[in-house]
């Protein structure tokens, strides 16, 4: 019963795509106000959102991320190239938040935000899928309804309202992974890197965060009047 993919392609914010890093922290060791202006709009929404996961109010996962910039702006001189420039700035964010976490006494260890319903359980029902005397055991017994495109604006304000709310629902762990892989595109060894946590855990957490959205979206999308007035489950 694996989840896989990305599950709300299309639904969240794009911006274009930033130059290649060699070609990038050259620009911003230059001072190039434009490249960082650029790089301010790719990533700090998604910088937002991961910072937090580790502080207590939203004011402060702003000012997480302004010092992440600030950092990002005297620090670029040193980066030396060992990772991507993407996963060093998060890497850097991370870091600050924690930092700014134990200051508002949230200073519970990392590794040991990990609720029993995290890690143990099915993630979906288990009935939805065929059983070992199906014809594809595993498989759904029915196959997921295709989520067509928006029809119009609203209603894809709509949807990135129910991702939003269902992001913002997960358990921490759950939500920085998460934010990491399906928001800010980063791959399974850089989100690794970035919070430092196993290959195996991080698929846990990735695959449960994205079961949970996903049923928040098949319940929206079952109940949400297509074009022609009918449910769209």
């Amino acid at each position: 019963m694996v989840i896989t993919g990305c599950v709300f392609p299309g639904y969240i914010r794009r911006v274009p795509p930033l130059p290649p890093d060699e070609e990038l922290v050259a620009a911003l060791r230059a001072g190039d106000e434009q490249a960082f202006a650029a790089t301010l709009e790719a990533w700090s929404s998604s910088l937002l959102r991961l910072a937090r996961s580790f502080v207590s109010t939203h004011a402060s996962a702003e000012e997480v991320v302004q010092d992440t910039w600030l950092a990002v702006i005297r620090g670029v001189n040193g980066f030396e190239g060992r990772s991507a420039f993407k996963t060093w700035v998060y890497r850097i964010l991370v870091n600050t938040a924690k930092k700014r976490g134990a200051q508002e006494h949230r200073s519970v260890p990392w590794a040991s935000l990990v609720p029993q319903d995290e890690d143990h359980g099915p993630t979906v029902d288990p009935a939805r899928f065929q059983g070992r005397d199906g014809a594809y055991p595993g498989h759904w017994q029915e196959p997921p309804q295709t989520w067509s495109s928006p029809e119009n604006r609203a209603l894809s304000l709509e949807i990135r309202a129910v991702i939003t709310s269902a992001l913002d629902g997960l358990p921490v762990r759950q939500r920085a992974v998460i934010s990491l892989r399906d928001v800010a595109e980063h791959t399974s060894d850089e989100v690794c890197d970035i919070l430092q946590i196993s290959a195996a855990n991080q698929r846990v957490l990735l695959h449960r965060a994205r079961a949970v959205v996903r049923e928040r979206l098949a319940e929206y999308l079952g109940r949400t009047p297509t074009a022609s007035g009918g449910p769209r489950a």
